[in-house]
């Protein structure tokens, strides 16, 4: 793989993860009785469509869904899936500092160890301090300020959305190559929308029905979801996807920058520091790629 490809695939990764940044900041355009689980199943839902409007725009991509191995793509659907709803359950009980910390500073992990599982592909002592640094970072960024405890139940379910992102990723990354990117990511997502699909005929939305709740739940599908997933897919074509997902972490950083530009939270030592730490990972990272044994 050329320098500049995977230059383009780290691009592709970082411009998702800025999206997904941006979550936080539109949900507070929500009601605050909205139920995170109905969010997330719309968010599939949403996202779903708008991939597959993307991947039957063309010719090609339209035309590969026939020669996606279903069985992984279904795997990769579940895992993502099974990411959400775990996040959204580990938010629930730990809150959103823990829940996030946990979730998104443990998928590296992960993913790295499925990648010498599975794939015998061994990281450079410099790249792991990267990713050491990195979550490190997003460690001190998202738990500044956070009080309150932790259930085992809590943590459970974080470290599980970690594996079930790392899984997804690594799932993804392998079959990149046998399809459009488009065409695997509106497959995932549709098998992702129709595995959550079920809750949005047990849950509440009535929080749902004003301008604005509907013009941020059309946001996070079809940006914040879709495109964002439309270009993480493509960036794990020429990226590994244990750097992919560390790669990710640029979106705590994404988060707390707008939440102090835009909503307006106090900025602090400790969250320049960690953001600090983060950028510094990331760009060891990017620098080192993994090497195969």
């Amino acid at each position: 793989m050329s320098a500049s490809h995977r230059m383009m695939g780290v691009g592709a990764v970082v411009l998702a993860a800025l999206l997904w940044g941006s979550t936080g900041t539109i949900q507070t355009m929500l009601p605050a009785d909205r139920d995170p689980l109905a969010v997330g199943a719309l968010r599939n839902l949403i996202g779903a469509a708008a991939l597959l409007v993307l991947a039957f725009a063309g010719r090609q991509s339209r035309g590969a869904f026939s020669a996606l191995p279903w069985g992984r793509v279904c795997a990769a659907g579940v895992a993502i899936a099974l990411y959400n709803l775990s996040f959204f359950g580990a938010v629930s009980q730990v809150g959103v500092g823990i829940g996030t910390a946990i979730t998104i500073g443990s998928a590296p992990i992960w993913a790295t160890l499925m990648e010498i599982a599975f794939a015998r592909l061994f990281p450079t002592r410099l790249r792991l301090l990267g990713q050491t640094l990195a979550i490190a970072g997003v460690v001190i960024l998202v738990l500044a300020g956070v009080g309150g405890g932790t259930t085992p139940q809590g943590i459970g379910l974080a470290l599980t959305a970690g594996i079930c992102y790392a899984t997804y990723s690594l799932i993804t990354s392998g079959i990149g190559l046998r399809a459009p990117s488009a065409t695997v990511a509106a497959a995932t997502f549709s098998v992702a929308g129709l595995f959550t699909l079920p809750l949005l005929f047990v849950l509440t939305l009535d929080w749902l029905w004003s301008a604005e709740a509907l013009a941020a739940i059309l946001f996070l599908g079809v940006i914040a979801t879709g495109l964002s997933y439309a270009l993480y897919t493509w960036g794990l074509r020429h990226v590994a996807a244990s750097t992919a997902v560390t790669l990710a972490l640029t979106e705590p950083v994404t988060a707390w920058i707008l939440a102090t530009v835009v909503v307006g939270e106090p900025l602090s030592a400790q969250k320049v520091l960690g953001a600090a730490l983060v950028l510094a990972g990331l760009t060891v990272v990017t620098v080192f790629s993994a090497r195969r044994s």
